[in-house]
């Protein structure tokens, strides 16, 4: 061969390598879309030793950014199960792992046999790798994360039959996803303690945090949760709203009789219920304006909020409140704004807004009502 030859194939053969290796990086999910450093957080740190001094998990954008990681991992988790990726190309565990966090156990569909949901623990072995050697303040030990629709042949049907039934009847408790998260948070708060976890969840994965999270509410147990984007509208909602109305009339003529002693030790009772309750769990929400799906959360209740900067919240005039985080961008697509990305973007401007919302009122006032007015908390805590 002629020195020509030689070069121009030993050229050849150079690229070829370089295509096999540029292959590899595609197929092991390098340049995916959902990789964490292509769409993960840019600003946000992993946990070294200056959090020991100072933790990074007492900012509440930076616990906000990293939990709504934690859920893009499961959903991930499901997206690995449908594309066959190995250990080797998977890309979920990249977006628990920069966090010193370890997936632990996933909750399946027996139905169809998708992964809906995750516990993550704190994974104390990488943390030491790291000269971390604590748990840093605020960081929780465990969190079940909770995916919402996945809209893909093999999971779109069990997703939207859940997302129908909260459309109909706003609840989710004829699920058999709504036993798995209960049980699966059940276990952590046996674990761990109801004030070492929280629960977490997006869109629909949202809607059964916020009722499970109420479910152990009810039993003593109260657990952070964080609701990303929660369905916010259903038609039993609208025939309750008429049926409200109706109930007001009724209560200014009610309101106009005499009211005898055990009607009132009743009234009183409750009332003390209730406000002992309200101290207790406070979720925080996460809300676009532009979101139909979640924009009801909103709605005011008729009251001016006094409380809207302060962060420990508090009912007030007999009203039930949230932790409510609206972002208000203008208008948006629907999938931006009810995307699970923009909670750790870089240029994110939240207004904490704790009027009375009436969705909240609401939701809070179901949890509450019936309760023994001795109920103390659990000895989980």
């Amino acid at each position: 061969m002629g020195e020509e030859e030689i070069l121009k194939s030993n050229n050849s053969e150079e690229e070829e390598k370089i295509i096999l290796m540029e292959n590899k990086e595609e197929e092991g999910g390098l340049h995916h879309p959902y990789a964490f450093h292509v769409s993960g957080p840019r600003n946000v740190s992993t946990p070294n030793w200056r959090d020991l001094i100072i933790s990074s998990w007492k900012d509440g954008n930076y616990k906000r950014s990293v939990i709504a990681c934690f859920i893009q991992a499961v959903y991930l988790l499901e997206l690995d199960r449908q594309e066959n990726r190995t250990t080797e190309n998977a890309l979920a565990p990249k977006w628990w792992t920069p966090f010193k966090y370890k997936l632990v156990q996933t909750l399946v569909d027996e139905r169809d046999g998708s992964i809906y949901g995750g516990i993550l623990e704190w994974d104390r072995s990488a943390a030491l790798a790291d000269f971390v050697l604590m748990r840093p303040s605020g960081a929780p030990r465990a969190v079940l994360a909770l995916r919402g629709t996945l809209l893909k042949t093999p999971t779109i049907r069990r997703d939207i039959e859940d997302d129908l039934r909260f459309l109909a009847w706003e609840s989710l408790k004829g699920s058999v996803r709504f036993n798995g998260a209960l049980n699966a948070l059940k276990s952590i708060a046996d674990k761990y303690g109801s004030t070492s976890i929280c629960i977490a969840g997006h869109s629909l994965g949202a809607g059964f945090a916020l009722q499970v999270g109420k479910a152990l509410a009810k039993e003593g147990i109260y657990v952070e949760a964080h609701l990303f984007n929660p369905p916010s509208f259903s038609l039993a909602m609208s025939f309750r709203t008429i049926g409200e109305k109706a109930g007001f009339v009724w209560k200014r003529v009610k309101s106009m009789l005499p009211l005898n002693s055990e009607n009132q030790d009743s009234t009183v009772q409750a009332a003390t219920s209730i406000s002992a309750g309200m101290r207790q769990w406070v979720p925080h929400l996460y809300v676009n304006n532009s979101d139909y799906i979640c924009c009801y959360y909103t709605d005011p209740d008729g009251a001016e909020d006094s409380q809207a900067d302060k962060e420990n919240t508090r009912p007030c005039n007999g009203k039930f409140a949230a932790k409510l985080f609206v972002l208000s961008k203008g208008k948006q697509k629907f999938f931006e704004a009810h995307g699970l990305e923009q909670w750790w973007s870089d240029d994110l401007e939240l207004q904490m807004a704790l009027q009375n919302s009436k969705l909240i009122s609401r939701q809070l006032k179901s949890l509450y009502s019936g309760l023994p007015p001795q109920q103390t908390q659990s000895k989980l805590q």
